[in-house]
């Protein structure tokens, strides 16, 4: 996938997350049940950069970290695992999607604050996210890349 395509739909899946982060605009249940899609669009953004992610991995471990590359791969990780918290904590604290599976979970006062704090968490880890990709994003958006 070429440069352009890829920003266009990073643009897209950032702004859904937007939305569905937004729970007092959008609505508990609409809430969750973007949040379950908004997971997979992540996931989707990471196999568009695993051959990225792999080199980095490959390289950090043959020739030695760099800290613009392992930096930028321990970054992914952290927020890969804050993703990973919200949605299953999300997913624990349900009123609408587990319920449909005829399932309840219990525990709902741990993990409604643990869903709290992980995507705080993930904000913010994709707030730096965006800094740190920053001249990427205008080179594309100019058509230099």
């Amino acid at each position: 996938m070429n440069a352009k395509r890829m920003l266009l739909a990073d643009v897209v899946i950032l702004g859904i997350y937007a939305i569905a982060a937004n729970p007092s605009i959008t609505g508990v249940p609409f809430h969750e049940w973007l949040g379950l899609g908004i997971t997979v669009l992540f996931f989707v953004h990471l196999a568009q950069r695993a051959l990225w992610c792999t080199d980095a991995a490959r390289s950090t471990v043959q020739t030695g970290p760099s800290w613009s590359r392992t930096g930028n791969l321990l970054l992914n990780i952290a927020i890969l695992l804050a993703l990973a918290m919200t949605a299953v904590s999300g997913v624990l604290v349900s009123g609408t999607v587990l319920p449909l599976t005829g399932h309840f979970a219990t525990g709902y006062f741990f993990w409604d604050p643990v869903h709290a704090v992980a995507a705080k968490v993930l904000l913010a880890l994709l707030v730096v996210h965006l800094a740190v990709h920053w001249r990427w994003i205008a080179r594309v958006a100019r058509g230099k890349e």
